[in-house]
């Protein structure tokens, strides 16, 4: 009899059920996105702020329309990522086996420094250090990778706030396939925050594409990982990736990508980039699903259908034959009782308002997006008409300022009856919660037009607008068996050198002072000098004056 990790009995499922196997999935409303980038910074802070890794941003925000990061990720035509079929068959974009074995030592397919932003600091010691003098002084950026000086022409998010301007908006991948539908007006473009992590796809392509078996999906949560022990940095996941959020460490040579921040999620609690959201726009639960449908449901032929095929693997907790399959599958009963209240399965099988970020890759992401709806209330209200009118609202949809045609090119490879419908869903909503704040009488065919009752819109209500933390994220703990702890493995063991994978020579603290010199010679490198970025507000940073000479004697 097969074991689970937890030591538990492992059985078949019996007759007519399905096997079960449960997933840590994430859904984000993009209607609270400010764009703040706090998401983007804390998880740096916590993930990548190591030698090798200044590029890197696990999670990132981009703005839409916009080329994202790194700049035309979503062309696959360029990058080969994710899968197509062939004769029926799902093949990785990269080809197979034998053409992946010829390109092992020269991969064309992979994105340059340029493609994502060449790394930067600030030299602020110039500006602590400077003389006396008519001018202002200032401290002009350093590249992190060599310290030498450098301009900056591209960052994780140049798209911000239109800041790429018209040509760059144009390079938008999304857009250039939109062009004969589509007129983008530069001035009355709306823009809209997406933010972006590793999707730890139920079918991941990353993982296909290892030649060295380093990139896993755990069995007990979904996330997907990289073993740096095993990882010999040939860096074919990068290729493989279609969301290019698996990268390169330059430093010690192996992957590296978002872990979904496992070690918290093992102990019940939220990702570091939940936990921060300013907008309380993130929602973490548990999803359970059949294995046996993903390989089948990832192989639909039109891609249009893919977004349905993927509903149809999700599993209901509720059904008491999926919970004895789950037991027999050993998934703790706790993780059955988190499935059941996960605000995620709501979102995306109740509700039906989260969309997946571009199924026709075929990868089956796991983070959700509920589309934004905003822009169409304010276009009404400028109109002189009323934006909460339930009948406007919905007649109005289809003239977003953000065509409906860009959001199903996002989230349901160009099917927009999906994107309209969790769009008039939201509408309903906060068409039937403006009747019930001004006490007007309710109207039952508000919700009964969008295939929800009265109820389900309150429902829905409070858990897009007054969830509290704990109905935001229903995680369980882990359910692995683990030894005695000693506490001799506490943090991170890439913060140190001599880490898994760590090359021998490396400085892991070196993240904000580049190695090498500068163009003038030995000493006017940024090595020993002081970041202010770096400083915690305490006491006097190291560095922060010049060292008074001692006087001979």
């Amino acid at each position: 009899m097969k074991q689970n990790k937890a030591g538990r009995p492992r059985t078949a499922p019996g007759p007519g059920r399905p096997r079960v196997m449960a997933q840590v999935a994430m859904v984000m409303n993009l209607d609270k996105c400010i764009g703040c980038h706090t998401c983007s910074v804390t998880c740096k802070q916590t993930w990548t702020n190591r030698t090798g890794t200044e590029y890197v941003w696990f999670n990132n925000v981009e703005t839409r329309p916009g080329q994202g990061y790194p700049r035309g990720h979503e062309d696959q035509d360029r990058w080969k990522g994710g899968w197509q079929l062939k004769h029926g068959r799902l093949v990785p974009r990269t080809g197979g086996r034998a053409r992946r074995l010829a390109r092992l030592f020269a991969n064309p397919e992979l994105p340059t420094l340029d493609d994502y932003y060449q790394p930067w600091t600030y030299d602020y010691e110039n500006l602590t250090t400077a003389p006396l003098g008519d001018d202002l002084p200032t401290a002009p950026p350093r590249s992190l990778i060599d310290g030498r000086p450098t301009a900056v022409t591209w960052g994780p998010n140049w798209d911000d706030d239109l800041g790429g301007g018209p040509d760059h908006l144009a390079a938008d991948p999304v857009l250039r396939r939109m062009n004969e539908k589509v007129r983008l007006e530069y001035e009355q473009a709306f823009m809209f925050y997406l933010p972006r992590i590793c999707e730890h796809c139920l079918n991941p392509s990353c993982v296909a594409v290892c030649p060295s078996g380093a990139m896993y999906k755990r069995i007990e949560d979904g996330i997907v990982l990289v073993d740096q022990d095993r990882c010999r940095g040939w860096r074919m996941c990068v290729s493989g990736c279609p969301y290019k959020k698996v990268y390169f460490n330059h430093s010690t040579g192996k992957a590296e990508k978002c872990t979904f921040c496992y070690p918290r999620v093992e102990a019940g609690e939220p990702t570091v980039c939940s936990e921060t959201c300013v907008g309380r726009l993130r929602y973490l639960g548990v999803m359970l699903y059949d294995p046996d449908k993903v390989g089948e449901a990832a192989s639909a032929e039109n891609e249009q259908d893919l977004y349905e095929a993927q509903l149809g693997c999700f599993l209901d907790p509720d059904d008491p034959q999926v919970a004895q399959a789950a037991a027999e599958s050993g998934i703790p009963h706790d993780w059955v009782e988190a499935a059941r209240r996960s605000p995620v399965r709501a979102l995306i099988s109740r509700f039906r308002v989260a969309l997946p970020l571009h199924p026709e890759y075929r990868t089956m992401p796991m983070v959700w997006y509920v589309p934004p709806l905003s822009p169409v209330v304010d276009a009404l209200t400028a109109t002189g008409h009323d934006g909460e009118d339930p009948a406007s609202l919905f007649g109005a949809i289809d003239s977003l300022r953000i065509p409906v045609e860009y959001l199903a090119e996002l989230f349901t490879a160009g099917d927009p009856a999906p994107v309209e419908a969790a769009l008039c869903r939201l509408a309903a909503m906060r068409a039937h919660m403006r009747r019930v704040n001004l006490g007007d009488e309710q109207d039952p065919g508000i919700a009964a037009a969008v295939g929800l009752d009265e109820q389900g819109i309150l429902d829905l209500y409070r858990l897009l607008a007054l969830a509290k933390y704990e109905e935001r994220y229903v995680i369980p703990t882990s359910y692995t068996a683990g030894g005695p702890h000693d506490g001799s493995a506490d943090g991170c063991s890439l913060d140190v050198a001599g880490g898994p994978g760590m090359m021998p020579g490396r400085d892991a603290d070196a993240f904000h002072a580049a190695p090498a010199a500068g163009p003038a010679g030995p000493g006017t490198g940024l090595h020993g000098r002081v970041n202010l970025l770096n400083w915690n507000g305490r006491g006097r940073p190291a560095g922060l004056f010049p060292r008074v000479a001692e006087p001979r004697r």
